[in-house]
């Protein structure tokens, strides 16, 4: 009986252990798949109407500010200067309305994209 122990359990003591540095084939752990780092359909269009709304805000403060520096130019008997300060501040809410449209607008349509290609 010890013999036949012994028979069979030689060939477990003459296995070698697997180096500590080099990982077994049944320990690997299989690589997590890549993050998904973009938006989804629904926070590209809520970004896109977010730009819209800081550009429309943006072109009103440009706008009131202008019309008071306006205001305080013409009170002060300075029409000429009134006139270009509420022409700047009219030049300057155009200018933050449209890019802040264009901006977001841009984004919108890229989120119904995106909402269009996920449903086919």
């Amino acid at each position: 009986m010890f013999a036949a122990a012994l028979v069979v359990g030689a060939p477990a003591w003459s296995q070698t252990a697997p180096a500590q540095g080099t990982p077994s084939q049944t320990t690997a752990t299989p690589a997590p798949p890549p993050q998904n780092t973009g938006r989804s359909a629904g926070g590209e269009i809520g970004s896109g109407t977010g730009d819209i709304g800081k550009g429309a805000g943006k072109g009103a403060g440009n706008l009131a500010v202008g019309g008071a520096k306006g205001a305080g130019d013409l009170v002060t008997l300075h029409p000429i200067n009134a006139a270009g300060d509420v022409g700047k501040g009219g030049a300057s809410a155009g200018k933050n309305v449209a890019v802040g449209t264009a901006k977001g607008t841009g984004k919108v349509v890229k989120g119904i994209g995106k909402g269009i290609k996920h449903i086919f």
